[in-house]
């Protein structure tokens, strides 16, 4: 306890804690997009190989799709790695490192462009 009572203060404790946490927070962000680039891989995997087998379909629309999924799936890893990059830069340099909307707007049309194919192809075996 200070003369005035109240327990010392630690700031540079509490300002390594705080970047501790935003170290692990970036990284548990880069995991994700990890996460999410496998999950692409694997439907990947089973738009272009495995649902013209199932279907008894012409395979060559299934693997357009398929290849779009991967795609998706580099350019989130590629993404994510500079992301993580970034946001460790960051910490060092105490800036802000927003997601810019480039980014986010490729991966939005892309997104949308394999949702649309995938109701296309859906529909078009019904």
């Amino acid at each position: 306890m200070t003369e005035s009572g109240e327990p010392p203060s630690n700031p540079p404790r509490l300002a390594a804690d705080v970047v501790q946490r935003t170290a692990m927070a970036a990284e548990r962000t880069w995991l994700a997009w990890w996460r999410t680039a496998l999950a692409a891989t694997v439907g990947s995997l089973g738009v272009g190989r495995l649902a013209p087998d199932l279907l008894g379909v012409a395979p060559w629309p299934y693997v357009v799709l398929g290849a779009g999924y991967s795609a998706l799936a580099v350019g989130l890893l590629v993404v994510g790695a500079r992301r993580q990059r970034t946001l460790h830069g960051s910490l060092h340099t105490g800036s802000q490192a927003p997601l810019s909307f480039r980014t986010v707007t490729l991966f939005t049309v892309g997104g949308v462009l394999l949702a649309l194919m995938t109701i296309v192809l859906v529909v078009a075996q019904t």
